[in-house]
């Protein structure tokens, strides 16, 4: 019933965002790759992501539209989960899984809301081809690449179309330190309901368009100011998880009913654009048997030639 809904609302904010069609243009580009080697150097769970958006609109003045359909982002996402020990997995662990998507989404301002809309096709399993990916850069590195066995009892090959939500509104806090709370809702691949704020210390990032990684919760530029500095972010979030596929019940694994993220990290502008993002995020405990969370780290560069 929930895929059902989601793949409706996919078909809806399409349609929606087809018919405010206008002369448009390509208004910026941003990416975010996560691995945990960049946090706490292990090999095990959200082990690796990848988050890029397009965005395109008839013209950016430092906020969103009033209407939507103005501004689209074409979002794709790729990520790997796989079990603590890709060789020899413990019992109850979680299964490997690749898991990448193509999305439309529609941003605009109701009021002093500021509103995302979209829905993402998700393809999971062996057709993503990221087992190969992840075992080709593992022989490269000289790290364990996974068993034929893991392989071979990855999620399976399906798609999900996803619905995506956020509302969020910014609160300004006196210097240039600003607030965003925020709520989101996921319904397909994983069906939650997320609530969580966000905290910028600096200038670097305002009057910008940031786009939200689904893995660590990071906002990472997508139409940038030529504004040279430094922000800090701080910020954190809590789910309440109803199922995830890529914790399937059949293999006996059951997804964590709340489920945690906190993050840090600094933006960087210098001269001529060039720009760099660090930041690290503590993912909670997401399945039973579990035995602890992780810390992973997200990196963006950005050197114009």
């Amino acid at each position: 019933m929930i895929r059902t809904l989601a793949a409706a609302l996919c078909v809806f904010v399409v349609t929606t965002t087809v018919g405010a069609a206008e002369e448009r243009q390509r208004l910026g580009y941003g990416r975010l790759s996560t691995n945990d080697v960049f946090g706490d150097g292990e090999d095990r769970w959200q082990t690796g992501s990848y988050a890029s958006s397009r965005a395109w609109g008839p013209g950016w003045a430092g906020q969103l539209p009033t209407a939507p359909g103005r501004l689209l982002e074409l979002r794709f996402n790729a990520r790997v989960t796989a079990p603590d020990n890709v060789v020899t997995p413990a019992p109850g662990d979680r299964p490997f899984a690749g898991a990448s998507s193509l999305g439309l989404h529609t941003h605009h301002r109701w009021g002093e809301t500021q509103v995302s809309l979209g829905g993402d096709m998700v393809a999971t399993g062996k057709q993503t081809g990221l087992d190969d990916i992840h075992a080709a850069i593992h022989g490269l590195v000289g790290a364990d690449e996974p068993s034929a066995a893991v392989r071979n009892t990855q999620i399976g090959s399906e798609f999900h179309p996803t619905l995506v939500l956020e509302m969020g509104r910014d609160l300004d806090l006196g210097g240039n330190a600003r607030l965003r709370p925020f709520v989101e809702v996921r319904a397909g691949l994983e069906t939650l309901v997320r609530a969580g704020a966000d905290m910028t210390i600096g200038d670097v990032g305002r009057g910008e368009f940031l786009v939200r990684a689904p893995v660590t919760g990071h906002r990472y530029r997508v139409i940038r100011q030529p504004r040279r500095g430094t922000s800090f972010v701080l910020g954190g979030d809590v789910a309440r998880v109803h199922d995830s596929a890529l914790l399937p019940a059949a293999a006996g694994l059951r997804a964590r009913d709340t489920r945690s993220r906190m993050r840090a990290g600094v933006f960087m502008q210098g001269r001529k654009g060039r720009g760099l993002f660090y930041g690290l995020t503590w993912l909670g405990k997401e399945f039973r048997g579990q035995g602890e969370g992780q810390l992973t780290g997200s990196l963006r560069l950005t050197i114009p030639f």
